[in-house]
C-alpha cells in the first residue's frame, strides 16, 4: 500500500510536499509515484476576509488535515510548522521536521529597499499581528490593514498597488522560487520570526510504527530540537493568532541557544527573553523562557487584562 501524504492546496503547501516526497522516495529507493499526495481543502484556505485571529487561529489550517489522518485517509501530514497549534488533537504527534530553511522575513515593496525607506504612512499589508506589531515598532506612522491570500495572490497585491508592501518568510519564497522578489531581507535583530518559520513539520500518528520509522532517515535533529523549544515557550504563553509573539532557537556548539518576544499589538513596547541550555533540555528551557518572560508582562499588555 502507498503511502498517503495529505496537504493543503496552495503552491507552497504543495512545493514542501514534493520535497517530502523526493526525500522519502530517494531514502527508501521508491519512485516518487509511489508516495501518493492527496490535496485537502481546510478552513483556513476557504477564509479570506478576515484575520485568522477572528476565526479560530491557528487550528484552521490543520483540523480537516488532522481529521484526515484519524480516520486513515493519509499517514502523514506536512504543514508549515508556524501554522501548527501548539496542543495537537489525541491520536496525532509531530513527527518532526525537514531541515529548517532561512527562518528570516523579507520586505516585499516595489519602491524601497527597506522598511524604513517607505514613505510615511506608507499602507502596509499582513495578516501577522507579529509582523505588524514588528513593523509599528519600528515605523509607528505605518498604516497596517489586512492582507490574507497564497504567496502569489500577496505578491500580486503589492504589484497591482493594493498595498505599498507587505512581509513574507524568506522560506516560502525560496521553495517557490520566487527569492528575487524580495526587495529585502530583514534580520533577526529587528524582526525575530514566528516559532516554527521556516520548518516544514511533519505530523503523523503515534500508533503508527511502520510510518514513523520510515520518516526517521528525513528527519533533521537540531531543527526537532530547536521547535521543541519554541513552541513549549508558545504554549506557556498561550500563543495563538491573537497574540504578537516570537520565538527562535538555534543549536551550536550542541547548545541550544534560544531569544523570545512577546509585543503589544500596536508595536509600542516589546519584552525579550535570551537563555541557553542542552538540546537534551529544549522542550524545559523553552518553558522556562516563557514562564521568565510572561512574569515580566503587566497586565493587559497582550490585550487581555
Amino acid at each position: 500500500m502507498a503511502l498517503k501524504i495529505g496537504t493543503r492546496g496552495s503552491p507552497l503547501a504543495l512545493a514542501q510536499t514534493r520535497q517530502t516526497r523526493a526525500l522519502l522516495a530517494a531514502a527508501h529507493g521508491l519512485a516518487e509515484e509511489a508516495i501518493e499526495i492527496v490535496v485537502i481543502k481546510t478552513t483556513g484556505d476557504m477564509i479570506q476576509d478576515r484575520a485568522l485571529s477572528e476565526s479560530g487561529g491557528k487550528g484552521l489550517f490543520t483540523k480537516e488535515l488532522d481529521s484526515a489522518m484519524l480516520e486513515g485517509a493519509i499517514d502523514i501530514a506536512v504543514h508549515s510548522s508556524k501554522d501548527l497549534p501548539t496542543v495537537l488533537p489525541d491520536g496525532i504527534v509531530a513527527a518532526g521536521y525537514l531541515p529548517r530553511e532561512d527562518v528570516r522575513d523579507a520586505l516585499i515593496c516595489k519602491s524601497a529597499r527597506s522598511l524604513r525607506d517607505l514613505p510615511k504612512g506608507a499602507k502596509l499589508g499582513t495578516a501577522s499581528l507579529r509582523r505588524g506589531a514588528q513593523a509599528r515598532r519600528l515605523r509607528p506612522d505605518l498604516e497596517v490593514s489586512l492582507l490574507r491570500g497564497n504567496v502569489e495572490t500577496r505578491l500580486r497585491r503589492i504589484e497591482e498597488g493594493a498595498f505599498d508592501a507587505t512581509l513574507l518568510a524568506l522560506a516560502g519564497l525560496k521553495r517557490l522560487g520566487l527569492a528575487h522578489c524580495a526587495a529585502a531581507v530583514l534580520e533577526t535583530d529587528d524582526f525575530l520570526p514566528a516559532v516554527g518559520q521556516g520548518a516544514v513539520g511533519i505530523t503523523a500518528r503515534p500508533d503508527d510504527a511502520k510510518t514513523l520509522s520510515m520518516l526517521a532517515p528525513i528527519l533533521c535533529a537540531d531543527t526537532g530540537h530547536a521547535l521543541a523549544a519554541e513552541r513549549a515557550f508558545l504554549k506557556v504563553l498561550d500563543g495563538s493568532c491573537r497574540t504578537p509573539i516570537a520565538g527562535h532557537a538555534v543549536v551550536r556548539d550542541g547548545r541550544l541557544r534560544f531569544h523570545g518576544q512577546v509585543l503589544r499589538p500596536d508595536g509600542s513596547e516589546a519584552r525579550e527573553i535570551a537563555d541557553e541550555g542542552a538540546v537534551a533540555d529544549a522542550a524545559a528551557l523553552g518553558v522556562r523562557a516563557g514562564e521568565a518572560l510572561r512574569a515580566q508582562i503587566p497586565a493587559g499588555f497582550m490585550g487581555v487584562a
